[in-house]
């Protein structure tokens, strides 16, 4: 598989954007305490670690190469999460 096909799968993975709408409910939690962007930044490395060498990755590609495109959709997937709440907060207000 070529990067552009695992990023597009990752892009529409139910699984994976569940995991990063819970961590931005976590982050929002833990603000007081920790920052909003150290659980964050953490749990956005976590994911994209967690999901090709629990679930396995597709025939053809590797691991690491997973993680590594993995990191950049779950980048993408944030950035729409955080617009969308920005502008639910802006609209609400």
């Amino acid at each position: 598989m070529s990067f552009v096909d695992i990023y597009l799968a990752q892009l529409v993975d139910p699984f994976r954007v569940g995991l990063l709408v819970a961590l931005l409910f976590t982050a929002a939690n833990t603000q007081a305490t920790l920052n909003r962007w150290i659980p964050i930044a953490l749990g956005l490395v976590f994911v994209a670690v967690l999901i090709p060498t629990t679930i396995g990755s597709s025939a053809g590609a590797d691991v690491f190469q997973h993680i590594l495109v993995g990191l950049f959709s779950n980048l993408t997937i944030l950035a729409v999460l955080l617009a969308a709440k920005a502008a639910y907060l802006r609209l609400s207000s």
